[in-house]
């Protein structure tokens, strides 16, 4: 294996996001110097102040990016450009981004750092399965009934410590740069099966119930969700989950060497973590 090099931190964009925290800790692990920055660290970032961005960046070689709320967002592909630019100014080497599957946004920024003149590696993921407990989707799981405005398009959900394994990898080892790994889980299920298999682990009825997308967007807003991330999950589900990602990759074999983790080993431990408790 071929190692980066390790004069300066990796910055950590997303030190509270779900891969982000994770990333952070498998470096530490390693004894790798990391610097985790989000919008309450001492040293700030946040993607709505493009000012916060050369602080953070500044003495780095490499970094972790993920984008909030998501790279299929409209202003996702400007501020993309944006810290591309940044990061070269501050000497940044290697970036890795954190991207998802089937989105035209996605997409571009990726194109954006592919073609930025930096070493890079796009890590484009399937749905999270942490998002039945660590996201929008938990508290439907804690109270019995999971209301989405899916039926029965199957995806391939990628356990997010498979991730963080993955992003390290290219992360600290040089002969994984430039590649783009597309990563999922190693079967297909709906969100129906998911909830029964978790329903089934904890011995607990959860229901599912399919909504029209308008009903759900009426529930968000009752719950008042912010805007943008109304308009994100009604974009993820009226366009990117038609049906487009209904397949299987071998991105986590490429990267890391084995099978990506199994949603019931998904949710054993998570039960055994004290989830849905």
């Amino acid at each position: 294996m071929t190692t980066t090099n390790t004069s300066g931190p990796i910055v950590i964009i997303g030190k509270n996001a779900k891969t982000g925290v994770r990333v952070n800790k498998l470096l530490c692990d390693l004894g790798i110097e990391t610097r985790p920055v989000s919008r309450s660290t001492a040293i700030h970032f946040d993607w709505n102040n493009r000012n916060s961005w050369s602080q953070a960046l500044k003495g780095a070689r490499s970094a972790y990016v993920t984008y909030q709320p998501d790279l299929a967002v409209p202003n996702a592909e400007s501020d993309i450009r944006a810290f591309v630019k940044v990061a070269k100014k501050e000497g940044v080497e290697h970036i890795v981004l954190l991207s998802g599957r089937g989105e035209e946004g996605a997409e571009k920024a990726e194109q954006i750092l592919i073609n930025s003149g930096l070493d890079w590696n796009v890590v484009r993921a399937s749905w999270f399965a942490q998002n039945f407990s660590e996201s929008f989707m938990a508290e439907g799981v804690l109270n019995g009934n999971l209301v989405l405005p899916a039926a029965s398009t199957p995806e391939p959900f990628i356990d997010t410590d498979d991730i963080a394994e993955v992003a390290v990898a290219a992360l600290v080892d040089a002969s994984k740069r430039n590649r783009l790994y597309e990563v999922t889980g190693p079967e297909l299920l709906t969100f129906r099966d998911c909830v029964d298999e978790i329903s089934k682990q904890l011995g607990k009825k959860i229901a599912f119930t399919s909504v029209s997308i308008d009903d759900y967007l009426t529930i968000l807003e009752s719950q008042k969700v912010p805007q943008d991330y109304q308009w994100l999950l009604n974009e993820l589900f009226t366009v990117v989950f038609d049906g487009r990602n209904s397949n299987l990759t071998h991105g986590v074999e490429e990267a890391i060497g084995r099978k990506p983790t199994k949603f019931s080993d998904y949710v054993s431990k998570t039960i055994e973590a004290g989830y849905w408790g």
